[in-house]
């Protein structure tokens, strides 16, 4: 066989940037370097022959002498051997290593070719990153959200400890398909929130209503991301969090919400009492006295006729006061949540009849300009009545609380106005009065609760009004009016009402 020379072996050596050092494939002593060991080790050619292993290596017991050696003679029978090595360089400095012995058969004689790099900083970096890893396991312990990542097909490649924790897997147990765990109604909206899962940023948060594996219910936000990062991940990446917890709390506040929307519906009744008592009483003596006059003319002969009359006349009496009857306990009656599409004026023009009986008694003119166009929104309607009544009521006993050389109008009478129009894509009510307004400094926070424009109100009712307007999606706000007095307003979103 023919085998290279020893010094063209050199000379092919020294033009590497790799650390190469050769040994005696018998004796194991070093024989020659290249440049770039030299360099690295700090000693000339001449400097390296005579060492041995303790005079260039880290003194640990890792690294003895015949752990070298036995590698090296591995390296002889079984082929190339890669190994740790820590040399040690002239002026003390430790150089961590990846090893590679190899048998080279020269010419004049065999050696073992040991290649060797530095890897003190990839090692350091290793150490590092283990390091965090710890750290972010140990931090991730007692979160309640994880993370998991799907391949292209769907599959569950992986999933983090904490997310199984919240999917109630036990250590070792698959996750399975992800959508088994949805109810049917979620699944297509899962596939859709995966399927259109964007690059760069996660998708929007969508809730889900899960049964854990444990058989658990609970609700998972869930977001996502597409990943490409070359071939070592590839697919979906899905973060999720448990928030029952925040449910529930939501929850609990809706109820809150709609108990105190329903007090708020008594209270209001309670307010309107006296003038729904006073509008009661003439139909209620109309029909009273009807009955008594067609009683007498019955007694009389040939007046059927007129007692027929005044029969027909106690009737529509009665039908009116059924109506008025009627009006109140539509309105009064507790109902769940029903959101539908509306029409703002019809809305306030259902509670306008509340509002000029509070007025009528109070000596409050009330007019009102509703918009020439459609104002449809999707809102519970006896929600949003209510809030035009809060308003309404509030301005009205603030009226009665001014005398009328303080009304600040021309016509020096208590009015109050009630408008509606259209902005933009907003629709807007207003409540606007000419009484004597709140102080500069109370507009911005009348509607924040326990502030009132009324001598010895709570405000609860103007808190309450901003609760409902800030639930549907809209805002309201007060200033002072043109003509001096108080200015409430608030807008709903526009909506398209469906056809049919």
């Amino acid at each position: 066989m023919n085998f290279p020379a020893e010094e063209d072996f050199h000379h092919l050596l020294d033009a590497l940037t790799l650390c190469v050092l050769l040994h005696d494939a018998d004796t194991k002593a070093i024989v020659w370097a290249n440049r770039a060991a030299c360099e690295a080790l700090g000693f000339t050619l001449e400097e390296l022959l005579p060492l041995k292993a303790k005079d260039m290596t880290r003194p640990v017991p890792k690294y003895r002498r015949e752990i070298g050696v036995g590698a090296m003679d591995r390296a002889i029978t079984e082929g190339p051997q890669v190994y740790e090595w820590c040399y040690r360089s002239r002026n003390g400095a430790d150089i961590l290593s990846e090893a590679i012995a190899t048998y080279v058969p020269l010419r004049e004689r065999a050696v073992v070719m040991v290649q060797f790099r530095d890897i003190s900083v990839e090692d350091t970096l290793k150490q590092t990153l283990r390091r965090y890893e710890s750290r972010l396991r140990e931090f991730m312990q007692d979160l309640s959200e994880g993370v998991a990542v799907l391949t292209p097909r769907g599959e569950v490649e992986f999933v983090s400890e904490s997310g199984r924790r919240v999917l109630g897997l036990e250590e070792g147990a698959p996750m399975g398909d992800v959508l088994d765990y949805c109810s049917e109604s979620d699944r297509d909206r899962l596939l859709e929130q995966l399927a259109g899962a964007p690059r760069i940023q996660p998708s929007a948060p969508q809730r889900y209503r899960i049964t854990r594996r444990d058989g658990t219910p609970c609700w998972l936000r869930i977001t996502c991301r597409r990943i490409e990062i070359e071939d070592d991940l590839n697919g979906r990446l899905l973060h999720f969090r448990d928030i029952t917890d925040e449910v529930a709390v939501e929850e609990a506040r809706r109820h809150e919400a709609r108990l105190l929307e329903y007090a708020g519906r008594y209270n209001a009744m309670g307010e309107m009492a006296t003038a729904i008592a006073h509008e009661l009483s003439q139909p209620l003596a109309a029909v009273r006295n009807f009955i008594e006059g067609a009683i007498r003319r019955l007694a009389q002969p040939d007046s059927i006729d007129d007692a027929l009359w005044g029969l027909r006349s106690a009737d529509r009496e009665a039908e009116h006061a059924a109506v008025i009857i009627k009006s109140v306990r539509d309105y009064i009656v507790k109902r769940e949540s029903s959101e539908t599409y509306a029409d703002l004026r019809d809305i306030v023009a259902d509670v306008a009849y509340f509002v000029e009986l509070r007025a009528r008694e109070a000596g409050v003119t009330v007019s009102i300009e509703q918009a020439s166009e459609a104002l449809p929104v999707y809102c519970e309607r006896v929600l949003i009545g209510q809030v035009v009544l809060n308003l309404a009521f509030n301005a009205i006993e603030a009226l009665t609380q001014c005398p009328v050389e303080g009304i600040n109008a021309v016509t020096q009478r208590r009015e109050l106005r009630l408008a509606t129009s259209l902005r933009g894509k907003l629709v807007l009510a207003q409540v606007i009065d000419n009484g004597p307004g709140v102080p500069a400094d109370a507009h911005g926070r009348l509607f924040d609760g326990f502030s009132s424009s009324k001598a010895g109100g709570n405000g609860i009712g103007l808190s309450l009004c901003k609760n409902i307007v800030t639930r549907h999606g809209g805002e309201i706000w007060a200033k002072p009016a043109r003509q001096g007095g108080l200015q409430c307003s608030f807008t709903l979103p526009l909506v398209v009402a469906p056809r049919g």
